[in-house]
């Protein structure tokens, strides 16, 4: 079992663990841009309640240690622009990320991914690190390729994206090995 740190820092960010508190900047910096969240697994939140919810949960499932969720934050000003979660099973931890559209294109997501995923690979216990991206989000794939990640193939009618559509859609599926 992985026990992650609660932040890392890289030359442009500080990546730390997401806490309630975060909840509203959650809300207004992304989670309800229905741009950004187009690729994400649940619709734009319409409230900061939905926000605080996630949060919670965040909170929740970092405390059991069952997966863990980073706020990602501009240095020096401390905005949230985004988030990055680790997903571990077994010896393998897949991640997912999201970045405020206003910061797409720039390096920085490659950078928080880049940095989560050398720690986790240095981890005796881990020797998969993974992720996928809808097949029609080709931003998200070249992140995890300018990452050092390798294409493996295709996964057919692998998980819903409800704000593309309500049926299974197709990703690639991406991966650093030990």
């Amino acid at each position: 079992m992985i026990a992650p740190p609660e932040e890392f820092e890289t030359e442009r960010l500080r990546l730390r663990r997401l806490r309630l508190t975060d909840a509203e900047a959650v809300y207004t910096e992304w989670a309800r841009d229905p741009e950004t969240t187009k690729y994400l697994i649940f619709r734009p939140h319409t409230s900061v309640a939905e926000a605080v919810a996630f949060a919670r949960r965040c909170e929740a499932e970092w405390d059991e240690r069952a997966d863990f969720t980073w706020i990602i934050e501009r240095k020096p000003e401390g905005r949230i622009i985004g988030c990055i979660a680790a997903h571990p099973a077994d010896d393998k931890v897949a991640i997912g990320y999201v970045l405020n559209r206003a910061y797409w294109g720039k390096g920085l997501m490659t950078e928080a991914v880049r940095s989560l995923t050398s720690w986790l690979i240095d981890q005796p216990d881990v020797f998969r690190v993974w992720a996928v991206c809808d097949c029609e989000n080709p931003g998200s794939a070249r992140v995890l390729e300018k990452a050092g990640f390798e294409l493996e193939g295709t996964l057919r009618r692998w998980i819903v994206h409800p704000n593309v559509s309500a049926a299974p859609r197709d990703v690639l599926c991406y991966s650093v090995v030990s």
